[in-house]
């Protein structure tokens, strides 16, 4: 080993104790407020809403300025447990996702058939969803099916099921909502439910 590289046990020591000294003053100190007061100079004028990150299912918190019923700025909540105020390039690129000219704000629907979109109520667009899920699920509901016994007989069993719809959960779904989901699709009978969540 070379001569400049070598450390005395003295040193390594007085060098551990430092760094441990100086890790264990910033642990405890709190800069919460001093975040706040430059948060409050960065965006003066702006209401800070606190809110959730909707790319994925970490749920990393957020703070979204609000100035005249504008979005104006998005960022990480240093609060937060779960991300302390960083965020993924995806959840740092969200006020494109809020504030966007591109941003589909109405329901369009296409006929079968067609070439053109057109406009459709809300309403309408949920009560079309809600007839073709119905529509499927009496066509294809299955109450019982023929099991084969190990004597050779056959038995039927109670089944209750639709295998024609398919529910994928979407990787933003938290705790609550997917539970709310999955009584929905067990209530029609689905047995294919899946979840796209990666945690």
């Amino acid at each position: 080993m070379s001569e400049s590289l070598q450390v005395s046990r003295r040193d390594f020591l007085k060098l551990s104790a430092t760094g441990f000294a100086v890790g264990s003053m910033m642990a405890v100190m709190d800069v919460r407020p001093a975040q706040a007061r430059a948060r409050s100079l960065k965006i003066a004028g702006a209401k800070e809403v606190p809110s959730v990150c909707p790319y994925c299912a970490v749920g990393c918190g957020t703070l979204i300025s609000v100035r005249d019923g504008q979005v104006i700025n998005i960022e990480g909540n240093p609060d937060s447990p779960i991300n302390r105020g960083t965020l993924c390039p995806k959840g740092a690129a969200s006020f494109q996702l809020a504030v966007n000219p591109n941003r589909m704000t109405k329901t369009l629907y296409r006929r079968p058939g067609g070439t053109e979109w057109e406009e459709l109520e809300l309403e309408r667009a949920m009560d079309m969803v809600a007839e073709r899920v119905k529509a499927t699920r009496d066509a294809t509901w299955v109450e019982t099916v023929a099991i084969k016994n190990a004597d050779g007989t056959e038995t039927q069993k109670r089944v209750n099921h639709s295998l024609a719809i398919f529910s994928l959960g979407g990787a933003t779904m938290d705790n609550e909502w997917n539970y709310v989901q999955l009584k929905l699709m067990r209530g029609l009978g689905l047995p294919a439910i899946e979840n796209q969540a990666r945690i």
